[in-house]
């Protein structure tokens, strides 16, 4: 698509669909690809709301131009994020529109001066401040660490369109409509929650603080810098991220596993079994040396049941497996169910990894913890049953 689209009188989308990038951050999978969303808003003044990433500014200023014709300034530049897929083509557009005024927190100022060397035209706004435009102004809430410290949103005070940077975005290219109620919310809902948990998870608790700090705001739109607009229905996509910062869980466990030769993945079978025993529908099972992290992250995230198992490799954790709960635990991930299964052969340590982990974080530990030695013996097995059957319970409490 990557055509301008009317958002209200005087505001467009001029955002760009990358479909290119592998991997986002050079860590992320893209299989559906992401976009980078741009505003421009045109009254007495002209301002941006952030930019794209610069492999796009091809794109991104043909649709300016459409807009803006050669001859006529473009007078402010508003940054919410200086993440470089959202402040790549500033350079650009300051050599495009020479008068334009860079807007951004102290913050913002700072990250400036060290990504581009840009000092000058440089406008500091405090939370609160507010710039008129003509018919409307635009009003600034801070709201740092979500996810980075200089993050900040614009509030369209006539329209009540929040401008809201990385904040309830989420992965996937826009496909012909840019809107909540032109696109397959379902679709979206899956990679906006795997860009929630692997990017701004992290910082959960601020999140809960910009939402507390928003709520006396009558929003209509929300217009964030990946992913669809929500005009239909903003109230959903902040439900998600209130939920998911909270750490609340759907009903459903993740099973996510390593086995080298099988024997721990007999295990696993065991457990899914004693899951379904009980009626639990909502199982996703992963393989830890398979699926990308990512993916293992979204699904923890999601649901309030985990169970972990892998064998004891080196006299420790399997490694794919000691590289998820690293990355659980640095994403600080909270209040789930745990279950724990593993073998070892001439020596253990494994599941001993496994209960450091548990012990070390937020968890609420599901028995028995078990450990087969080499192969699981049919008490194992049946151990491993009783695992899935007694989490399925307390899911259920």
């Amino acid at each position: 698509m990557d055509s301008y689209v009317p958002i209200a009188d005087g505001v467009f989308w001029i955002g760009v669909n990358d479909r290119e990038t592998a991997l986002f951050e050079g860590l992320w999978p893209l299989p559906r690809g992401v976009s980078y969303n741009s505003y421009l808003i045109v009254d007495d003044k002209v301002a941006v709301v952030d930019t794209v990433k610069a492999m796009k500014a091809d794109q991104y200023v043909a649709q300016l131009r459409a807009l803006v014709p050669a001859g006529k300034q473009i007078d402010y530049l508003i940054v919410n994020h200086m993440e470089p897929d959202h402040s790549g083509s500033i350079t650009l557009l300051r050599d495009l529109y020479p008068g334009i005024t860079v807007i951004g927190n102290d913050k913002t100022a700072k990250l400036l001066a060290d990504f581009f060397g840009i000092t000058e035209n440089v406008q500091v706004v405090a939370d609160g401040d507010t710039l008129p435009l003509g018919r409307r102004t635009l009003q600034f809430h801070l709201t740092p660490m979500v996810h980075w410290p200089e993050t900040m949103v614009s509030y369209e005070t006539s329209g009540r369109l929040l401008f809201s940077g990385d904040a309830f975005g989420g992965f996937g290219a826009l496909a012909g409509g840019i809107f909540d109620d032109e696109v397959d919310v379902a679709y979206f809902e899956d990679e906006i929650l795997r860009y929630f948990s692997n990017i701004v998870g992290k910082y959960a608790n601020m999140v809960q603080k910009a939402i507390a700090k928003l709520a006396g705001l009558e929003i209509a739109v929300i217009a964030p810098t990946h992913g669809p607009v929500w005009r239909h229905n903003p109230g959903h996509i902040l439900d998600l991220y209130d939920r998911w910062s909270r750490h609340e869980g759907e009903a459903g466990v993740v099973l996510a596993y390593g086995s080298m030769y099988g024997n721990t993945c007999q295990m696993m079978e065991a457990v899914a079994r004693g899951l379904t025993d009980e009626g639990v529908s909502n199982v996703r099972i992963h393989s830890v040396s398979t699926t990308h992290i990512s993916y293992l992250i979204r699904d923890a995230w999601r649901y309030r049941g985990l169970v972990l198992g892998a064998p004891t490799y080196d006299v420790g954790l399997y490694p794919p497996m000691s590289f998820f709960i690293e990355m659980l635990a640095r994403k600080k991930l909270q209040r789930r169910l745990l279950g724990l299964f593993g073998t070892y052969g001439w020596s253990g340590g494994g599941v001993k990894t496994l209960r450091s982990f548990a012990d070390d974080g937020d968890w609420d530990l599901v028995e028995p913890v078990v450990e087969a030695r080499c192969h699981a013996t049919p008490a194992d097995q049946e151990n491993c049953r009783l695992l899935g059957q007694r989490l399925a319970q307390r899911l259920r409490e």
